[in-house]
């Protein structure tokens, strides 16, 4: 299997005797040769002095009067979002730490495109070099937003990115016209579907983003996605769990669950306290899983055996935004008691 997702920055990170990452000067600098904090031909001498300082030391003290001192307000911004993250980073003994520290507190205060870097970074580590290329596209699906199409009872998912750049350049493929219901004009979009047949090719396309996938029951990307989600929640809370799709809640006893996205989130916990829900919201709602403990000890006593309900949903625009990081806080914990 091929070293898939190289330009996430996995490879500059080393790997503790706990099987947790850790920063190194060269994950830093990584981010210093990026557009955003780069300098330009017209950059100020303070911009270029910092910048050069950063490379030598990525470390290094940067005094907000120096901050201050950068003529361009873009750059004065974008370096100060920067060193906040960075201190964030160093702070934590782990990038598994960091992570976990963006969505405590008062919430995050980075950009989305560092918290998405961070899950595929992290993803990449937990999947390491036995990941099957279901695996690795289910994985996308929880740090890229994904396109849904729903036609004739298929449920389709492909890479917003792809699908937008490929509705202006054209494309031939598999997939048909899956725009045609998220308001794209003028244009149909086929993409390649990853399938048995063709699954070994995404070693060779890993980072273009472009394969769509079944997100229907029986397939195997939804089976993956269950499998990469038991390993996630392993890896970060040392806890066995099995998930499984689920076609309905019928549950008297129904009594914990967790949005995957803010869509399902919020629908959920509609269901659940018996509101009226618009058939509109009903049909946006893709999946249902059963989450359930290996070990029942490891839940609250009062609920523990019972299945923990997951969904994810498409917002009115049919987007898909997972949020991995809801089954790291919001799962019901005996030690939360």
């Amino acid at each position: 299997m091929p070293d898939f997702w190289p330009s996430c920055g996995y490879r500059l990170l080393a790997v503790d005797a706990d099987r947790r990452l850790r920063v190194g000067d060269d994950f830093l600098r990584s981010y210093l040769v990026r557009p955003e904090l780069a300098p330009v031909r017209e950059s100020c001498r303070t911009e270029i002095a910092v910048h050069q300082a950063l490379l030598l030391d990525p470390r290094v003290h940067v005094p907000e009067s120096e901050v201050v001192a950068i003529v361009d307000a873009d750059a004065r911004d974008n370096l100060r979002i920067w060193l906040r993250f960075r201190e964030r980073l160093l702070r934590a003994p782990t990038v598994e730490a960091a992570y976990v520290g963006l969505f405590e507190g008062e919430g995050v205060d980075v950009p989305p495109l560092f918290v998405h870097q961070l899950t595929q970074i992290l993803l990449r580590h937990i999947l390491g070099a036995d990941a099957d290329p279901f695996e690795a596209r289910a994985a996308e699906m929880l740090f890229r937003v994904q396109k849904i199409s729903v036609q004739d009872e298929a449920v389709m998912a492909a890479d917003e990115q792809a699908v937008e750049l490929l509705a202006t350049t054209g494309s031939l493929g598999s997939l048909g016209e899956l725009l045609a219901q998220n308001r794209t004009p003028a244009r149909t979009v086929d993409l390649d579907v990853l399938s048995e047949d063709n699954a070994d090719s995404y070693w060779t396309r890993d980072e273009r983003f472009d394969l769509a996938v079944s997100l229907n029951r029986g397939q195997p990307a939804l089976s993956a996605l269950c499998r990469v989600l038991q390993r996630w929640i392993a890896h970060f809370l040392a806890v066995e769990v099995t998930i499984a799709p689920e076609r309905e809640i019928v549950d008297a006893r129904w009594v914990w669950h967790v949005g995957l996205d803010a869509e399902a989130s919020a629908l959920l916990n509609d269901l659940y306290n018996g509101a009226d829900v618009a058939d509109d919201r009903r049909e946006r709602l893709l999946c249902l899983f059963a989450l359930r403990f290996a070990d029942p000890a490891a839940m609250r006593p009062a609920i523990a055996g019972r299945p923990v309900y997951l969904a994810m949903a498409m917002d009115r625009d049919n987007r898909l935004r997972l949020k991995p990081q809801n089954l790291l806080l919001n799962l019901p914990f005996a030690r939360q008691q």
